[in-house]
């Protein structure tokens, strides 16, 4: 088959259970490292035009990360296009065995098989924490409800504090994020990349978690190793001195 994945996690999910059926991929799909395919865009703005062009069987893509009227122009365009929904763990694995099947990977990939195993039984502290999650500054934003993220937080002993928001990722002033009263902020790498030196210093006096976006955000290999990976970033969240 020939797939275009407009997702990074389901670029790198297919990349390693269907090896050459990726014939095109987003300017973000960074993982596997060295992918040799062709670049459509970005996952908010693809050429619609050039995937056309590439003539793939299947379009894999994400109703939160992909706009609907790209994937419309897709199916305009007589293609056959894929869209998952990803809002917890347990949901990741359905649609990630969906979506490897439509692509025709012969059996359920190792890692799937063990990324279901460490998710059975994942590491959490002794007693639960809350949190608030920056996903951007300048304005800030944060996690807020019906989030994959969030829940993969919430299995690992972390309840974000905007879980109960109408919004899904809703823009809170910092000093707002203050008062409502955190444990500990949890600041991933992507879509913004918070650093050591980026990020803590709005929230002095708290610990800060300083974690990998791919572990928190995405949905594919990654997920056999982000029990382990984050519950290690959480542990050793501390104030900035």
């Amino acid at each position: 088959m020939r797939i275009v994945s407009l997702v990074p996690s389901l670029t790198e999910a297919v990349a390693s259970a269907v090896p050459g059926a990726l014939v095109g991929a987003t300017d973000w799909c960074t993982r596997p490292a060295g992918l040799d395919v062709t670049r459509v865009g970005g996952t908010k703005n693809p050429r619609v035009d050039e995937i056309v062009g590439l003539a793939p069987d299947l379009v894999v893509a994400n109703e939160e990360e992909n706009r609907e009227p790209d994937l419309a122009a897709l199916r305009a365009a007589g293609l056959d296009v894929l869209v998952t929904e990803v809002r917890d763990v347990p949901q990741a694995f359905r649609e990630l065995a969906r979506v490897l099947r439509a692509c025709g990977a012969p059996a359920p990939p190792a890692w799937l098989t063990g990324a279901r195993a460490a998710w059975t039984a994942p590491p959490s502290p002794p007693a639960r924490r809350t949190a608030v999650v920056p996903i951007w500054r300048r304005p800030w934003m944060v996690l807020g409800r019906d989030t994959f993220a969030g829940d993969v937080l919430a299995r690992l002993g972390v309840d974000q504090l905007y879980a109960g928001h109408p919004e899904r990722y809703p823009r809170v002033p910092v000093a707002d994020l203050l008062a409502a009263g955190p444990d500990l902020v949890v600041l991933p790498d992507e879509p913004y990349l918070f650093t050591a030196d980026d990020g803590p210093e709005a929230f002095p006096g708290l610990p800060c978690a300083l974690v990998s976006g791919r572990h928190l955000t995405w949905y594919g290999p990654s997920l056999a190793e982000a029990p382990q990976v984050l519950g290690e970033a959480l542990r050793a969240a501390r104030p900035r001195m």
